[in-house]
């Protein structure tokens, strides 16, 4: 056989020998042998794992080379003009709004950078669903955004490709497709859920394989051209994909696939013919239902009805039945799938295998082929209704989802394409009918209205499908496909579509429904309303607006009118099937009504855009008074809501009222509800609307002129509320313009406007609030153009400042005074804020502008604001303002409020003011009343003449009959005539009157508002239908009185001759409390321009003006009514129960007046404190403050205890202790010698070397030293702790220590979570809440011989010198066993776990004590050294007077020379004597045995300073101290000269030791340099090795010639260290204030404070560093000794020992790393930068900000003994504090120890704010302010204090 010969002999030449058979004229021997290897190699019965069939295909197409070198080759053929990219989730990705046509636009980050995109509106994103670049898509981007490589569009003019290159792909390629496809079919299997893994098993067999298509599709246009046509070739796929008849395995894989087909339950057409007869086909879970989609020829005329069992779970038992008319066109539309080609079936597996990703991104990676496109377009749309079922059936919907919206994005968001398959393949068509499909099996039946027979049917939200969002694929295609013009024209001329649309949107209408609890609390709060408002915003909404975008311009009425049309059509089904008459059903409450929504966009559309005439578009009265019944409910509930009523509903109800208003859905939601309430308002009766209003509301009982009444529906704490509610939407009705004639831009001012005041925004919040067009791909982009002009037009920018506290600050926009002044509106404002505290927010935000500039001082009123003028078709609306109800209802309640009743509010006043004074701006045009002749006669007639607000303004009202409680004060008290009966009806009652009253009776006003409306209402009904009347349940006009109810109703005549003038003017009186507060000229002398702002007297009179302006006669009234100046009646308290009432209220107010006080009070106090306890930040305050200074001079210190709060000495049984925290620190090891911070290495050239710090340093130095000399000596000669030193601070309170450990107690058993742990002592200083881990005992004060420690002696300095030996060698006393011993001990073990065990062990034998001696003395050192660094470095003015927080060096030295004096300094080796004496040199003989000690001048001065005080018995007397300091000034001097000499060109050496020696016997020789110099450099040549190190490298440094000045000014400088230290150490000793001075003072003002100098020389600057020398002995004898040390080892050492001479002891301040100016720098290079441990990229990248270290946060990759990376670094790195920038979400974190905390970002926006997870990707900036205070945080190591949330990492960063 021919083949197997073939197989056995070497690929590539195979390859080679078919090819070169294959061109020739005649290939068909080649064909056969090709034929025959194939059935071989790609036989899919073998295991997709084997990968030899993959490695022949490849030789095979690469046809005998290389297939890497033939990949080459193709790829230099590739003609695409498209970028086409395709990536994953998580990818990031760029879109730029200014070059998109389509709102999904995006584009990789190459052509992003490629392209020139400055000054754009662009964003950073990373991909949630995946995508593809559209770079070259002039479809979807204009052309100017396109990169350089496609913009020039290089792919055009490339040779075409020689046809044998791609040949032997020709022949290969459609095998291994079918091998592909085989296996797919093998492995599939039906899912149960056991053989979910099976899938996923085979998938990954499969890997390999697909892979290798992805690689093929990667090779450019050419190779894609070859794959296109094997794909859609139909021949070769009916040729290759049956199977040939003997090939068994063949024909039962194909039958596999054809069972596969089948149970995707789309049906077949042989199936098709039995399935029209019997509906509910296949009994699997939705199939039946399926099949629906298939049998329903949708050219039936009979509506198929479908039966389906309900799931058993859902509440409805009984099988319900759904009618859904598809009455679709073409019989087409889903017909059952059958495949022509290779794709469809490759498409088919995808779906059926739930979008593998690997599939998704081959079929991606092929869309650049435009013929390809447009087939796969088509296959996607015509798999469409089986995308859906198996997303319907899938466990991992949303994994699913997103690779289905990767595809379907790329597909639809291309105009041409869309409107292509829209023709060919009827998309529309089959989307809606799938949603429909979709949402049907998921209805339950409602309960809205009318619960027993109910007939409509809505979605139920406790569904997965709604509760999932597994609809949003769906639905997200069809906006996209709305988006498109051409597509959504067709869309609407359709009217069975948009019918059926209507019928798929009227399934949420009314779902969701609340029911209002009114006995106890539900006891599951169901979280569906999520669900519900994000269907309806998604699934109805969207679609919505996107349908709106067409509806633009007078051509498209036609569309309008159509939705129109349905609309009302759908909602007249709807009330017909919820049985709903007039009523709404009483406590129940749907927030989803999109069909309303639907009606009221589009009509107001038409109408703004369209110039359509409203009424045409509006149905008959009837229809317009059910239309209002709901969103009027709404508006009721949500002021139920806010008064408490729904309580029992739990807090998911509030969460409903919130969502309702909420930016994102306000304009989809409650603005059409008001716009549809503002049309019924315009063209009812307005008297039935403001009725309706009222009692819907159920505030009507309350509306009467009795002091007392009974309200059947609401408690009496609800009326006040409710009443307000009520009057504020009929303000909000009247008043809001949104869709009655304000233009985009003014509506997005007023929005904007509204925010501002609530509160100060950041400019994305800004973005966020205001409500946008929601549909996304609307076009009207948020960060469109006009909304920066108009935000620079009405706000201010406020940068972000910095508040000591460490708060950040973002970057604020504030409302300009002018729109304080003039656009504040109260009204907007209540509209659109979802949480009350808001609408208080933006009063007290106006009130403090008032007062600020000078206009209003007191408490002012929401401002009234002129409104936009109507449009014309809604001129109707100000009826409501101008109906005899409403004036009726105004008059009650003013004269309510001015008799004081009780529940009248300052809010009700101001409401109804507000009513009259739109009344008053809005007057009727056409007074013709003859509206509806003679209607009103009956009634109130009598109220008021007219309807005219003007005229009934002064209309006087006498006598109003009212029914009020028996007991109520106004029933006039009289003997009862003789009748028994208790119940008094009309008769009785007007009998009881005296005469005169008779004729008053009929004169007597009686309203009810309720008999008003029904009558009202059954005129309406009357006029529209003349068939039967609406036989509606009897209710009586007035409201029944639940039985057992106290006090029966009588009726009253109440006297009142008031008119609303009158009443205003008494309330005037009333507000300001002065009688006849308005003189009768007042109107003349008015001053209008000030009324604008003010409080309610300003607000009454205003409208008295207008009116007066408006009317002579109001006028003439008025000045009548002022004149008359009677004195009015105080109004009467009118019975004690009503008194009892107002009391109560009063005492209430007057208790929350007193509490606010309180509070008020508590919190400044709190603030003051904080003051002054907390504030790290602000040093100056606390100079005064530091505690070790007045330590010794007081006869006993005393200590406030903070925990028992008494106050005495520490004593050895009872210690004191300061709170102080205890923690390691790097810090100082971080510095370097230059003041410049390193950069962040932003690219692979650069990189951060961390050789020169100041840690490293010390490391060299100190391990240099062990390899020569004695261990002990070496650990006695430096300091450690520059490295994970311990340091030591305090907030400065004390506390028993007992007490403390009570407290600790008490902390340990409260549970609460703190944000430490008690385990590891950590706790808050319990007066000031600063973090704190230890207690550092006080020692007790001695009183005695405080005043000698000070005394200056005039001891000689040889006397000292011989004292201070004395001193040293006493041996320190064991202090007794006490409390206070104890806890000294236990301290220094807190210091010793502070830090890690590296850090504390240097010596050869770990745990000696010479290594304990250095730790501990280097603790010290590390203190004293961190304070320098926090005073600046230096002890100048600034240094000197910033005391560094407040210290506790004092305590600190206290405990740690206790701890010393447990060891003794061997006096042979003390160097105190090494210092002050010569000594005879010691016998040779010991140098061979042991090594040499450490010589003079190796040691680190300042070290040796510390040991000789701390080994010294405590407390050291002043004189011992200053003359240690002298003593070590000279080693320390004679070191500076040493250096200096080793920099000196031998030839300046040569001079100046020549030019000393001359000096030498002058009497000052010892203190002067030159002389001393000399000496020296004669001393140290006696070794020629030791300058001669130096030698190669003197020419560089020999450029400059060294001056008497310059080296006077080097040896200061090499001084000035020690000096500073050794000031500060005497500052905490002993108390004695440093001396601020200039810079360059610095050095003989420390020397005169330290008595080195008697007196500052005069000029203080013409100090010279040798004349503080002062030797106990011969100054030259002591340098040759020294020398002598250095001189003898190079003997016999290497010249390594010299290096150990230059010492040079001055750093620079720590600094952080210098970050780049742009944030994008440093994405670009560390997002995708492969970790340097595990070489992968980490999922979150972080990067050391201390000394640049990349790192993986949370990487499983990098863990050591369970610890993640960047806790480790941070422990090596920063001693446990770790500063770390994180890459992927721009913000930084610290960790401190066990502990860490996200400290906010160092970038922000162009608005000056953080962009945490680069959520908004817009381009960040550097903050330099942030990034000093972090700094500053960290060389102050206060990120305990500052930082507040802390939480444990548990090793997890």
């Amino acid at each position: 056989m021919m083949a197997a010969s073939l197989l056995r002999r070497d690929k590539k030449a195979t390859a080679a020998h078919l090819k070169a058979d294959l061109t020739r004229t005649d290939n068909s021997s080649g064909l056969r042998q090709l034929q025959e290897l194939l059935d071989t190699v790609l036989n899919p019965e073998k295991t997709a794992a084997d990968t030899e069939a993959l490695d022949w295909c490849k030789c095979l197409i690469a046809g005998g080379e290389g297939f890497e070198e033939f990949c080459k080759t193709v790829r230099s053929y590739d003609n695409a003009t498209l970028c086409g990219l395709v990536w994953t989730a998580n990818f990031v990705a760029y879109r730029c709004r200014t070059c998109g046509i389509s709102p999904c636009m995006s584009l990789c980050a190459e052509c992003f950078n490629n392209g020139d995109h400055t000054g754009h509106d662009f964003n950073m994103f990373r991909s949630q669903a995946g995508g593809a670049c559209d770079c070259g898509d002039s479809n979807v981007m204009r052309e100017s955004g396109f990169c350089r490589r496609h913009r020039l569009r290089t792919g055009e003019n490339v040779p075409s490709i020689p046809r044998d290159l791609l040949l032997m792909s020709e022949l290969v390629l459609p095998r291994f497709i079918l091998c592909i496809i085989q296996y797919l079919r093998d492995g599939y299997v039906e899912p149960d859920n056991s053989t979910e893994r099976d899938l996923q098993k085979i998938l990954q067999q499969l890997e390999p394989q697909i892979s290798f298509l992805e690689e093929l599709t990667k090779m450019g246009g050419a190779m894609r051209t070859v794959l296109t046509k094997i794909l859609t070739n139909q021949q070769t796929f009916k040729e290759l994909s049956m199977g040939q008849e003997e090939n068994l395995y063949a024909k039962k894989n194909y039958d596999k696939y054809l069972s596969a087909l089948k149970n995707s339950g789309l049906v077949s057409v042989e199936e098709k013919a039995q399935g029209s007869a019997d509906v509910s086909v296949g009994a699997e879970g939705g199939a039946g239902a399926m099949a629906l989609l298939g049998t329903t020829a949708p050219g039936s005329p009979d509506e198929s009805g479908k039966e389906e069992d309900q799931d058993a779970g859902q509440s409805v038992g009984q099988r319900k039945r759904v009618k859904l008319s598809s009455s679709t066109k073409d019989p087409c539309i889903i017909e059952s799938l059958k495949h022509k080609c290779f794709l469809e079936e490759l498409l088919f597996w995808t779906i059926k295998y739930e979008f593998p990703q690997k599939m998704v991104t081959f079929l991606l990676n092929m869309l650049p082929d435009q013929d390809y496109k447009i087939t796969f377009t088509k296959t996607f749309v015509q798999h469409y209704a089986f995308i859906m079922k198996t997303l319907m059936k899938s466990h991992e919907s949303d994994t699913m989802s997103n690779r289905i919206v990767h595809i379907s994005v790329q597909l639809f968001s291309n105009e041409e394409l869309a409107r292509r398959v829209t023709e060919e393949c009827h998309l529309l068509d089959i989307m809606v009918t799938v949603l429909l499909y979709m949402m049907e099996s998921c209805l339950i039946k409602s309960e809205l209205q009318d619960e027993e027979n109910n007939r409509h049917v809505v979605v139920n939200c406790s569904e997965p499908l709604l509760k999932n969002n597994t609809y949003w694929p769906l639905v997200s295609d069809f906006i996209n496909i709305l988006s498109h013009q051409s597509v959504a024209k067709k869309f609407m001329e359709d009217h069975s579509l948009v019918m059926l649309w209507m019928s798929f949107v009227s399934f949420f209408q009314g779902m969701n429904l609340n029911k209002r609890e009114l006995n106890e609390h539900v006891e599951f709060e169901s979280q569906t309303y999520y669900a519900a408002f994000a269907a309806e915003l998604e699934a109805c909404a969207q679609p919505m607006w996107g349908l709106l975008t067409h509806c633009k311009v007078k051509e498209t009425q036609e569309y309008t009118k159509t939705v129109v049309r349905y609309c009302l059509e759908t909602l007249q089904i709807w009330f017909d099937a919820i049985g709903f008459i007039d009523e709404p059903a009483p406590n129940q409450v749907t927030f989803h009504l999109p069909l309303h929504r639907y009606y009221a966009m589009f009509l107001s559309k038409g109408v703004k855009c369209q110039g359509l005439d409203l009424d045409s578009l509006l149905p008959d009265q009837e229809m317009l008074m059910k239309i209002m019944v709901h969103p009027l409910q709404i508006q009721a509930s949500l002021s139920e809501i806010h008064s408490n009523m729904w309580v029992r509903n739990g807090l998911q109800i509030k969460g409903q009222a919130m969502t309702y208003v909420q930016s994102h859905f306000c304009n989809s939601m409650i603005d059409p509800d008001i716009y549809l309430l503002q049309v019924c308002a315009s063209r009812l009766d307005p008297d039935y609307f403001i009725s309706s209003v009222f009692e819907r509301f159920k505030v009507v009982d309350l509306l009467t002129m009795a002091s007392q009444h009974q309200n059947a529906v609401l408690d009496s704490e609800q009326e006040r509320p409710m009443l307000e509610g009520a009057l504020t939407f009929l303000v909000i009705l009247t008043s809001l313009r949104i869709h009655l004639g304000m233009t985009d831009d003014e509506i997005l001012r007023s929005e904007m406007v509204s925010q501002l005041c609530m509160n100060d925004r950041t400019h994305s919040a800004l973005l966020d609030l205001i409500p946008e067009n929601p549909n996304p791909k609307s076009g009207i982009v948020p960060g469109s153009c006009s909304f920066e002009q108009m935000l620079s037009a009405v706000a201010d920018f406020k940068a972000p400042v910095f508040e000591p506290g460490g708060s950040m600050q973002q970057g604020m926009y504030t409302p300009k005074a002018d729109v304080w002044e003039k656009e504040f509106d109260p009204i907007m404002v209540v509209l659109r804020t979802v949480y009350r505290r808001d609408v208080q927010s933006a009063m007290d935000r106006y009130s403090a502008f008032l007062k600020q500039s000078g206009i209003h001082t007191g408490n002012p009123w929401p401002p009234y604001k002129e409104r936009t003028a109507l449009h014309p078709c809604y001129k109707g609306l100000i009826k409501l303002l101008h109906c005899k109800t409403l004036h009726i209802v105004i008059f009650t309640l003013l004269y309510k409020i001015w008799m004081d009743h009780q529940n009248m509010s300052e809010h009700v006043l101001c409401m109804v003011l507000y009513l009259i004074e739109l009344g008053l701006d809005n007057q009727v045009q056409d007074n013709k009343e003859d509206g509806e002749p003679c209607i009103e006669e009956h009634c109130h007639d009598s109220w008021f003449p007219g309807t005219n607000l003007l005229s009934n303004l002064h209309h006087v009202i006498n006598f109003v009959r009212v029914r009020v409680p028996e007991t109520a004060p106004e029933v006039k008290r009289e003997a009862p005539p003789s009748t028994s009966t208790e119940a008094s009806s009309y008769g009785q009652n007007s009998r009881r009157l005296s005469g005169n009253w008779r004729e008053n009776l009929r004169e007597a006003q009686v309203f009810s508002l309720v008999a008003e409306r029904r009558r009202k209402f059954q005129e309406i009904i009357n006029r529209s239908s003349t068939e039967a009347q609406v036989v509606r349940p009897k209710s009586s006009s007035t409201r029944w009185v639940p039985p057992g109810t106290p006090p029966q109703l009588v009726t009253e005549i109440l006297e009142i001759r008031e008119s609303m003038l009158s009443l205003l003017i008494k309330l005037h009186q009333k507000l300001s409390s002065k009688q006849n507060s308005l003189s009768a000229s007042w109107l003349d002398d008015m001053d209008t321009s000030r009324h604008t702002h003010g409080d309610g007297i300003t607000a009454i009179e205003r409208i008295l003006t207008k009116a007066a302006m408006r009317s002579c006669q109001i006028k003439r009234s008025i000045q009548d009514i002022c004149g008359k100046a009677c004195p009015p009646v105080p109004p009467k308290k009118n019975s004690p129960t009503d008194k009892k009432a107002m009391d109560k209220e009063e005492r209430r107010q007057r208790a929350r007046e007193r509490q606010q006080k309180l509070l008020a009070e508590f919190a400044s106090k709190q603030k003051s404190f904080m003051e002054t306890a907390m504030d790290v930040e602000s040093p100056e305050t606390e100079a005064a403050m530091d505690l070790g200074a007045s330590e010794v001079m007081e006869s006993e210190v005393l200590y406030d205890c903070v925990i028992c709060g008494q106050s005495g000495p520490s004593t050895e049984d009872r210690p004191t202790g300061l709170v102080v925290l205890l923690q390691a620190s790097s810090v100082l090891g971080h510095r370097c010698k230059t003041t410049e911070a390193k950069n962040l290495p932003t690219s692979d050239d650069e990189h951060i070397y961390p050789v020169d710090t100041c840690g490293v340093a010390h490391d060299v130095r100190l391990t240099l030293m062990q390899r020569f000399f004695k261990d002990s000596s070496c650990l006695q000669s430096v300091s450690i702790g520059w490295d994970g030193g311990v340091y030591v601070q305090t907030c400065g309170h004390t506390l028993h220590i007992d007490c403390h450990k009570s407290y600790m107690e008490s902390l340990r058993n409260d549970q609460v979570l703190q944000g430490f742990s008690v385990d590891k002592g950590e706790f808050t200083c319990p007066l000031c809440r600063q973090f704190a881990n230890s207690v550092l005992p006080c020692r007790p004060g001695r009183s005695t011989e405080a005043g000698t420690w000070h005394t200056p002696t005039n001891k000689k300095t040889c006397v000292l010198v011989k004292e201070v030996e004395h001193l040293q060698e006493k041996l320190g006393l064991f202090p007794t066993e006490s409390n206070l011993s104890k806890e000294m001990e236990l301290v220094i073990k807190d210091i010793k776990n502070t830090t890690q065990k590296k850090y504390m062990d240097y010596g050869k034998n770990p745990g000696s004590p010479d290594n304990d001696f250095l730790f501990m003395y280097s603790v010290a050192r590390t203190n004293l050294e961190l304070e320098l660094v926090h005073r600046g470095g230096n002890l100048c003015s600034g240094g000197a007077s910033a005391a560094a927080k407040r210290s506790c060096l004092n305590q600190l030295f206290h405990v740690l020379a206790m701890h010393m004096r447990l060891y003794s300094i061997d006096s042979a080796y003390n160097p105190w004597t090494k210092l002050t004496q010569i000594i005879q040199s010691r016998e040779p003989d010991g140098l061979a045995k042991e090594r040499p000690e450490v010589p003079m001048l190796f040691r680190d001065v300042p070290s040796l300073l510390i040991i000789f005080v701390l080994t010294m018995p405590q407390p050291l007397r002043k004189e011992h101290f200053t003359c240690v300091v002298k003593m070590l000034y000279n080693l320390q001097f004679t070191q500076a000269l040493v250096a200096l000499s080793t920099k000196f060109s031998p030839e300046e050496r040569q001079a100046w030791s020549t030019s000393g020696a001359l000096m030498k016997n002058a009497a000052n020789a010892e203190s002067s340099f030159e002389a001393l110099l000399s000496h020296v450099i004669s001393e140290l040549s006696k070794d020629k090795t030791v300058y001669k190190v130096n030698a190669e490298e003197t020419p560089m440094l020999s450029s400059s010639v060294w001056s008497p000045q310059s080296i006077e000014f080097s040896l200061q400088q090499f001084c000035l260290p020690f000096l500073r230290l050794s000031c500060l150490l005497q500052h905490h000793l002993y108390g004695d204030n440093l001396t601020g001075c200039l810079a360059e003072e610095e050095f003989s003002s420390l020397s005169v404070c330290l008595g080195l100098l008697p007196s500052a020389p005069q000029p203080p600057s013409a100090a010279c560093s040798a004349s503080s020398l002062e030797w106990a002995v011969s100054a030259f004898d002591l340098l040759t000794q020294w020398c002598a040390e250095v001189t003898g080892l190079s003997q016999w050492q290497p010249e390594q020992s010299v290096t150990l001479l230059v010492q040079d002891p001055q750093w620079a301040a720590p600094r952080l790393l210098q970050l780049p100016d742009n944030y994008n720098i440093i994405f670009q290079y560390y997002h995708r930068k492969a970790c340097t441990a595990c070489k992968k990229v980490p999922k979150d990248p972080a990067l050391c900000l201390v000394c640049g270290a990349f790192v993986c946060l949370k990487g499983v990759c990098c863990k050591q003994q369970g610890i993640c990376e960047c806790v480790l670094h941070s422990q090596h790195c920063g001693a446990a504090t770790g500063i770390f920038l994180l890459i992927n979400a721009s913000v930084i974190i610290i960790i401190r120890g066990h502990r860490f905390c996200l400290w906010g970002s160092v970038y922000l926006d162009a608005h000056g704010e953080e962009d945490r997870d680069l959520r908004r990707g817009k381009p960040l900036f550097l903050c330099e302010e942030r990034y000093r205070v972090l700094e500053q945080q960290w060389v102050s190591h206060t990120f305990d204090h500052i930082n507040k949330r802390w939480g444990p990492h548990y090793n997890g960063l």
